[in-house]
């Protein structure tokens, strides 16, 4: 048997690019992953910011039941299905591009708070 070492940042490069090839296989192998979308949970800002609507439309539709939310130390989190559900129903007027625009940006988030996680050794 033979023993090879590395350096510790070359192993480090090399699990994070393990990690990236391993998520794009994952991505192609499930044709459903807008369903997977669907449970993907967004906060506030994400809403408003990319549906271009107020945060006040948003707790209007919070306080009169319209929209289903989670609060989770004291910060308001709805589901992308839940999203399109609203959007579907026309009680928010915006369009499905926004609606790509939120899932899009969504995931860009999603994809840097992974890169930026630290990893157990």
């Amino acid at each position: 048997m033979e023993v090879i070492t590395i350096d510790s940042e070359a192993y480090k490069n090399i699990v994070e690019k393990i990690d990236t090839i391993a998520d794009y296989v994952k991505g192609q192998g499930n044709p459903n992953t807008s369903t997977n979308l669907d449970n993907e949970w967004v906060d506030s800002y994400e809403v408003c910011t990319f549906l271009k609507i107020s945060e006040r439309t948003l707790q209007r539709l919070r306080t009169n039941g319209i929209i289903s939310y989670s609060i989770i130390s004291g910060k308001t989190y709805y589901t992308i299905a839940e999203i399109k559900r609203v959007l579907k129903e026309r009680l928010i007027k915006s369009t499905d591009e926004h609606l790509q625009d939120l899932i899009k940006g969504h995931q860009e988030y999603a994809e840097q708070r992974r890169k930026n996680k630290p990893k157990m050794p």
